[in-house]
């Protein structure tokens, strides 16, 4: 057999290796991508600083997020997977809310700068969390 002809060999079984692996490996966990909406939602008996971050929420962040954080045309929900604390972290909101950030999940363009302090932004992300996780929207861990 020539170099060539084992060379080819050799490529057809890896090809044939890596479909066999693609096909037979067990499928990734199903991760909700639904959006919830009101009828569907949750809400929690909120903790006293989630009460507190529920008063910024719908006074800073409602207008685009939406009524209990579940979105509008103009911004995305927060109350979904995609923004589990596994994925979006407490600190990715607050350099969200504070500095803004670039559109990366959704299409609804770029979020400005908000006007709150670190301490307001802390009892919205306490609010978040805690309807995130009356809405079974909890911690996993984020694999790239």
């Amino acid at each position: 057999m020539t170099s060539a002809k084992l060379y080819l060999a050799i490529a057809g079984l890896a090809i044939l290796g890596i479909g066999a692996y693609f096909a037979l490996r067990p499928a990734p966990p199903q991760r909700s991508a639904q959006v919830l909406t009101q009828a569907e939602f949750v809400m929690p008996q909120l903790s006293s600083e989630a009460q507190e971050g529920e008063r910024y929420f719908n006074a800073v962040c409602a207008t685009c997020h939406g009524q209990n954080g579940l979105g509008t045309d103009q911004g995305p929900p927060l109350i979904h997977d995609i923004y589990n604390p596994g994925h979006h972290a407490d600190q990715a909101f607050m350099i969200a809310a504070m500095n803004g950030v670039r559109q990366h999940h959704w299409p609804f363009g770029n979020m400005p700068p908000q006007k709150v302090t670190s301490g307001e932004v802390a009892r919205i992300i306490t609010y978040v969390r805690e309807i995130q996780e009356a809405n079974g929207i909890t911690y996993r861990p984020h694999k790239m």
